[in-house]
């Protein structure tokens, strides 16, 4: 398997880095888009991410590496598994699966296995990529692009965590619950709203506009290129920390308290901007609850929430015809009025 660009040697791009780390930490909050430039580190960040991640413990034999700690109940597998007995567990890597804006819906969401069904006449189900990324991530490079179609689909299966297949005679209900990780260019089409409203982190990188980040980006890319191993090693102990970090952050998220004055600050940041519903509040307090477990604070402070609210905000607010502002300019001047410069 060939190496891929080592997390920690990523330059810069510190927001796009922290959404990651905070969506590997605590995946109910329903994954990071990426929006910005090419050529800023995107999809080397996300890809980075598969090699950063510990292990996971899944059931031997299901084709959906399902948690042995899960009732089987969603799964063919785990169901026909459990049927033999108490079924085996092994670890396994956290899939980071890429989703190409040219897949077919059947490659997808999966589709009957031809090869099983010409050499045996058996009717048997070919997962897709969807079943592949449980329990995982998946990404979608030029996520605004992708065609509508597929962007319906993967909202349903996004709000209820299943994958429902019926043609070709088969009824197939599977888990499909995964990180929804989306990057694109602003400048090649908007993201739908029904989509953009899944993600729960919304990030915009640029171009480094200063002399050293962009020498010191071009000198390890081309390290990393020359000899991709050597490159590798000599950032494993900084990518060990990170997952160090992600281990601890998980285990300690759920015991971090959230004060009701910083709810109720959030709750007033939020009807300030004019964000719709409340998928605001909640991405809120669950981002700074999940960033405060990576800095193995106890509680969330009101810095927690300063820092993460630019990321959970941006993409919710509504356009305003008497504020030509971008949505990140207008999140920042509410924080300043709210907190202070």
């Amino acid at each position: 398997m060939a190496a891929s660009f080592p997390f920690s040697a990523i330059v810069g791009q510190d927001e796009m880095k922290l959404a990651i780390l905070i969506a590997a930490v605590d995946p109910t909050l329903g994954g990071v888009l990426v929006f910005g430039d090419r050529g800023t580190g995107k999809s080397t960040a996300v890809r980075a991410l598969a090699s950063l991640l510990p292990t996971m413990v899944a059931v031997a034999g299901c084709r959906y590496a399902c948690d042995p700690a899960a009732p089987p109940g969603g799964c063919p597998d785990c169901a026909a598994l459990k049927g033999r007995g108490r079924p085996k567990t092994h670890r396994v890597p956290v899939p980071v699966v890429d989703l190409p804006l040219g897949a077919t819906e059947d490659r997808v969401v999966g589709a009957l296995d031809l090869e099983r069904a010409l050499s045996q006449g058996v009717k048997a189900f070919e997962p897709g990529l969807l079943a592949r990324a449980h329990r995982g991530f998946l990404y979608i490079d030029e996520v605004n692009l992708l065609e509508d179609h597929l962007v319906d689909l993967l909202i349903d299966v996004a709000a209820s965590g299943e994958n429902v297949v019926e043609r070709e005679g088969l009824s197939v209900r599977h888990p499909a619950r995964f990180v929804l990780v989306g990057s694109g260019n602003p400048e090649e089409g908007e993201l739908r709203p029904q989509l953009l409203d899944r993600f729960g982190l919304s990030v915009e990188v640029k171009t480094p506009d200063d002399l050293a980040t962009r020498v010191e980006v071009v000198k390890r890319r081309d390290a990393f290129e020359r000899d991709p191993a050597a490159f590798a090693e000599r950032w494993h102990k900084d990518d060990a920390r990170l997952q160090r970090r992600i281990v601890a952050a998980r285990g300690r998220v759920g015991e971090v308290a959230v004060p009701d004055a910083v709810l109720e600050r959030g709750a007033r940041l939020c009807m300030g901007l004019g964000t719709d519903g409340l998928r605001g509040e909640l991405t809120l307090m669950r981002a700074a609850r999940a960033l405060a477990a990576l800095d193995g604070d106890v509680e969330v402070t009101d810095t927690h929430l300063r820092r993460i609210a630019p990321s959970a905000l941006r993409h919710r607010l509504r356009r305003n015809p008497l504020d030509d502002a971008g949505s990140t300019v207008r999140v920042q001047r509410a924080l300043v009025e709210m907190f202070g410069a």
